[in-house]
């Protein structure tokens, strides 16, 4: 009776073998979707630290030449490239050390972001902050384009952005 038992059930091992390697290949597909998605949220993460870490970089570089005349300067030539003044080996004077601050700045930027990275630097001297003390409003944003593959298959550049917003003292004292 055994023996009948055993060669009424041949072939059921295989069925249940091929059943659970299918189950398998579905848990692996997803858990390959999730590994695709998991790497472009952190590329999309370290873009976003490039960015924060940038603009808090010309901040700084804005808190050491704090004149009104270097801050309209830096605002003016963030609208372009800047100007390469070499600073770093000659001396400049406040108008030109912002002009190469923009410059360099720029530079590291678009190397640190895809695409084609642009910044702007916009002050805001009249709110009720500057009126009452001799501070500057600095509003600081960067805009850069990740690629984005959509579910038709193109690629795209999803537009992502990076605004801040600080107050830098202009005169001294404050």
């Amino acid at each position: 009776m055994s023996i009948r038992f055993i060669k009424g059930n041949r072939g059921f091992t295989l069925l249940e073998a091929l059943i659970s390697f299918l189950i398998l290949s579905i848990g692996m597909l997803g858990i390959a979707s999730l590994q695709a998605f998991s790497l472009k949220a952190g590329k999309t993460s370290v873009y976003n630290s490039v960015a924060l870490m940038k603009t808090d970089e010309l901040l700084e570089s804005m808190r050491v030449n704090p004149s009104a005349t270097a801050l309209a300067m830096y605002e003016t030539a963030s609208a372009g490239a800047g100007t390469d003044k070499s600073c770093s080996t000659s001396t400049c004077d406040e108008q030109e050390l912002a002009q190469d601050d923009i410059f360099w700045w720029k530079k590291n930027l678009t190397a640190g972001l895809p695409g084609a990275a642009t910044a702007s630097v916009v002050l805001d001297t009249t709110g009720a902050a500057a009126a009452a003390s001799k501070m500057t409003e600095v509003t600081v944003t960067v805009n850069w384009k990740e690629r984005h593959t959509s579910d038709t298959g193109n690629t795209t550049g999803v537009a992502k952005s990076h605004t801040t917003t600080a107050f830098i003292c202009n005169e001294i004292p404050c």
